[in-house]
């Protein structure tokens, strides 16, 4: 015969008891306060993401800017981060200054793109000081020329 155990009754937590001593119930509201000011405050609402195209030496550049991009302009303003995209289009992924591959992401602080004049003029400025470095300057040049060895 096998003997059946008897289930114990469970017992309640000291805090929901009348007879939970006070420093105990001081310790636990401060333990609760605590941890509703660590809760994770509600993520802010983005800006969207504004995406603009424009010429520069022949090549068609699209170049996408997100002012706020982590969200923490609110919040945190010293710590807001602006996300900028640059992709070669036409030609598909042509070398750019700043990139070999034809797409660049970069962040800045909030702030560096609207002071240069938004997104477009940004990137333009950004590929037109690039593009007077001398190792830009061989590579043009080495692709205008045909190389016989």
């Amino acid at each position: 015969m096998t003997k059946q155990r008897k289930s114990r009754p469970v017992a309640k937590k000291a805090a929901h008891s009348p007879t939970c001593p006070p420093k105990l119930q001081r310790r636990r509201k401060a333990l609760k306060a605590k941890r509703q000011t660590l809760e994770k405050p509600p993520t802010p609402r983005r800006e969207p993401k504004t995406i603009e195209r424009f010429e520069w030496q022949g090549i068609t550049v699209a170049v996408s800017y997100e002012a706020d991009w982590m969200g923490m302009s609110e919040r945190y303003s010293q710590f807001a981060t602006a996300h900028v995209e640059i992709e070669a289009l036409e030609p598909r992924r042509q070398a750019l200054p700043i990139t070999e591959t034809g797409y660049r992401s970069h962040f800045v602080a909030m702030g560096i793109v609207e002071q240069a004049g938004g997104p477009v003029a940004y990137a333009r400025e950004w590929l037109d000081h690039a593009a007077k470095t001398p190792a830009w300057k061989k590579q043009q040049e080495a692709s205008r020329q045909l190389c016989l060895f």
